[in-house]
């Protein structure tokens, strides 16, 4: 019998990483009309410094994965595209306000007109949110974002595994490893599908590296079945003379070392956070530490730093921490 999995704590992380690398294929497939008034040889900027101010102060509760991006349209003029997945699989209390508190705020800051984005992946073919609003006495406010569901998709996954959109594998991993939470074994088949697939696609060595990377990150597989799994994409890369992911083994040891840098980092960060706390503000301080212990975001912990210069008191400090 399979033994159960676990879904992975950081569902997060994979789908930001996609977006940086894939916001154009991400909005071929999701948003046609978007992409297609974008002006890609511009570019884009990815603003998360931006949108860290915003997210220090709109105390919104449990941080999703949140993207804001800066592109240019044809017609020269500049918009910002903020955009929400709902990664956990199951409906998110209060997701409507927090998309329209976003919003505002970014505007409020910024005077820059937001065009909000929203991706859910959970199982509830009925919650389908797409607007905020309230109304008394002839004063009204009506706020709406776009929304997709991945759901959706599943009807027709031939077409999505077929699709030539480099996005399309990234949301069939996040599909299949939804279904196989609890049987690894068929998430093992499913992810040597997927990547033997990414040799079909005419991409470039990188691109194969990129896409692997974001997949293995979101069909996490037990020790066991992670081994079969890496001794059939070497005999399948040993036989198409294309070991553009053999480094399955280098890759596995360079994720390594970047975990523990990444670890090292956040450990000295929530070292200098409690150390300076407690200079400027004194024992009472401590009552911050189990706070500031949880939080395993790097860039979080980044801006509670910056933010204890500025602090006029620790009220202030536990409205920044959450």
């Amino acid at each position: 019998m399979a033994s159960k999995q676990q879904p992975r704590a950081d569902l997060d992380s994979p789908w930001k990483e996609a977006l940086d690398l894939f916001l154009a294929p991400f909005l071929s497939l999701f948003y046609p009309s978007i992409h297609a008034e974008i002006d890609w040889e511009r570019g884009y900027e990815i603003l998360d410094k931006e949108l860290l101010r915003i997210s220090q102060a709109a105390r919104v509760g449990r941080r999703l994965a949140d993207k804001l991006f800066k592109v240019w349209l044809r017609d020269g003029q500049e918009a910002w595209l903020l955009i929400h997945i709902e990664v956990q699989g199951r409906k998110e209390p209060g997701f409507t306000e927090r998309m329209f508190i976003y919003s505002y705020r970014i505007y409020d800051r910024y005077r820059k007109p937001v065009v909000s984005l929203a991706v859910l992946c959970d199982d509830d073919p009925d919650w389908r949110p797409d607007r905020f609003g309230y109304e008394r006495w002839g004063s009204s406010h009506d706020f709406r974002f776009l929304m997709v569901k991945l759901i959706d998709l599943r009807s027709d996954e031939a077409a999505l595994e077929s699709n030539r959109n480099v996005f399309a594998p990234i949301v069939l991993a996040q599909l299949k490893a939804s279904e196989t939470r609890r049987t690894p074994d068929e998430r093992r088949r499913w992810k040597v599908r997927l990547v033997k697939g990414l040799y079909d696609r005419g991409l470039s060595a990188e691109k194969v590296r990129q896409l692997f990377r974001l997949i293995d990150w979101m069909m996490e597989l037990p020790k066991d079945q992670e081994l079969e799994f890496r001794a059939e994409i070497d005999r399948f890369e040993e036989d198409r003379k294309m070991p553009y992911v053999t480094s399955v083994e280098r890759l596995a040891r360079e994720e390594g070392e970047r975990d523990g840098w990444e670890k090292g980092q956040k450990e000295g960060l929530r070292e200098g956070i409690l150390l300076a706390l407690e200079v400027k503000f004194g024992e009472a301080s401590h009552r911050l530490l189990a706070k500031i212990q949880a939080i395993q975001d790097v860039n979080s912990l980044q801006a509670v730093a910056h933010a204890i210069k500025s602090a006029r008191n620790l009220d202030e400090m536990e409205r920044v921490v959450g």
